[in-house]
């Protein structure tokens, strides 16, 4: 038992480790890439990286377009998500299971992939370059979420939505008053799966957007490194800075959640 507990707390060390670091990065006045750089002398400890990247990049600014980018891939994920899955689920028509096939299909299909037909698209096409909208619309839809709702919608018990017809509901009814309330680990799973991916994506973002007011954090800190981040007086510190003002959301909610993230109450629904 002893040994093991030691082996989990190597494990814990190591993974945290590059946070600690990061943190201490930021806060170091002069950079120190060696190993006594870990563990700074409290006299080269400062804040002055952040009032330096804010100062750059506007930190609150890229936040802001950060949260709007990640809010609006996250609400169009939960809405067409839950759609899709309770219909792949629930919903009894042709085609369904080459549908379900097709869906897991597009999961192999890495997104550099698609990247220039959907430039094309959406910049060319609909015109939505500069916009929120342009960069949300090609993760509005995500198949893995889907798959997730799918498989909790599977899990409730039939007779559940048998009552209810019999009751008059509509589908759409079933859905929002039975469904949902029972699935909400779902939808938590949903969200901070979800997150992750537009709070820290790059690529789409810095193709879509040339206005820097529109840029989410990611592609701001991009920016900094290839633009002002020589003229600082600590590029190491500041960039570490933005890092760690980056990965602050993710963590928290993780932190927050994490109980919560793989719990389910689906027997709940049903009385003995």
């Amino acid at each position: 038992m002893r040994l093991r507990f030691v082996a989990l707390l190597a494990g814990a060390f190591v993974f945290l480790f590059p946070f600690y670091y990061m943190l201490i990065g930021s806060l170091q006045t002069e950079p120190d890439p060696s190993v006594s750089g870990a563990f700074p002398a409290p006299g080269n400890l400062t804040g002055h990286n952040y009032v330096e990247i804010n100062n750059a990049i506007n930190l609150g600014r890229s936040l802001i377009n950060s949260g709007i980018f990640t809010g609006g891939v996250i609400l169009g994920t939960l809405v067409f998500g839950v759609l899709a899955g309770y219909a792949l689920a629930r919903l009894h028509f042709r085609g369904r299971g080459l549908v379900f096939n097709l869906m897991l299909l597009v999961q192999v299909v890495p997104f550099q992939l698609l990247t220039i037909p959907l430039y094309v698209l959406i910049v060319r096409s609909y015109g939505l370059a500069d916009s929120y909208l342009g960069m949300i619309l090609p993760f509005a839809i995500n198949s893995t979420a889907v798959f997730v709702f799918r498989q909790y919608f599977l899990q409730l018990p039939q007779e559940l939505f048998d009552a209810a017809r019999i009751d008059g509901a509509g589908e759409l009814g079933i859905l929002w008053r039975v469904a949902i309330p029972l699935v909400k680990p779902a939808l938590l799973t949903g969200v901070l799966l979800t997150f992750i991916g537009p709070w820290n994506e790059f690529l789409w973002p810095f193709l879509i957007t040339k206005q820097q007011d529109l840029q989410p954090l990611a592609v701001s800190l991009s920016n900094y490194l290839t633009t002002v981040s020589s003229r600082a007086a600590n590029p190491f510190g500041a960039v570490l800075a933005g890092a760690c003002v980056l990965a602050a959301p993710a963590v928290t909610l993780f932190l927050i959640f994490q109980r919560r993230f793989i719990s389910t109450n689906i027997s709940s629904g049903v009385k003995g």
